[in-house]
């Protein structure tokens, strides 16, 4: 099937689908909650990992930690784009749950995927994330102990993109209060406890 969606003649003739429809597949439940949206194509999201766990949950409570009140920490949620329906591991949304009850959030102020088979998509992702205004996305690269930091969103992607190792101190521009070691994310290395 990959080498099929490879040649652009037939990609052309795959059916896209709008994010409304997605929804309407969703509610007469002909699509798993598996699966996410991009670019009009329904796309099987992989198992976690217990490494991309590990991560997400220090990720998680490192930004409850530092964030605002005013934003919302979301874990695996939905956001409704033009013409996607990511469903990053983490968004960091300006607002409160009852402004969703009709609509998911359509853009974030920091949204992060933590790669660890995924990282060929979740590169693409970046530009999906760009189109819909997120100043600031973060592509953790687990087994290396990598971030890839994208800032500066325009249409196609993003202006800047700089990767921090390990060792480093990431401070997040587009919510200042949050800046933490890297180091901190991921587990200890065996022989260093």
């Amino acid at each position: 099937m990959t080498a099929l969606l490879d040649s652009p003649e037939v990609r052309e003739q795959v059916h896209r689908v709008s994010v409304s429809d997605y929804h309407r597949l969703g509610e007469l439940g002909l699509i798993s909650e598996k699966v996410e949206l991009l670019r009009g194509i329904i796309v099987d999201k992989l198992s976690k990992s217990p490494l991309h766990e590990f991560v997400s949950e220090r990720l998680l409570d490192l930004l409850r930690k530092h964030a605002p009140k005013s934003l919302r920490i979301r874990q695996e949620r939905p956001l409704s784009l033009l013409d996607s329906e990511p469903e990053p591991d983490i968004s960091v949304v300006p607002g409160k749950p009852e402004d969703w009850i009709d609509s998911h959030p359509s853009t974030a102020a920091l949204v992060v995927e933590v790669s660890i088979a995924s990282l060929p998509l979740d590169r693409k992702k970046s530009s999906i994330y760009a189109e819909a205004g997120v100043p600031e996305y973060w592509l953790v690269r687990a087994e290396e102990r990598l971030i890839d930091i994208y800032r500066q969103p325009c249409p196609g992607g993003y202006l800047t993109q700089v990767t921090l190792a390990e060792t480093e101190t990431l401070a997040c521009s587009s919510i200042p209060e949050i800046h933490f070691q890297i180091s901190e994310i991921f587990p200890v290395p065996a022989g260093n406890s």
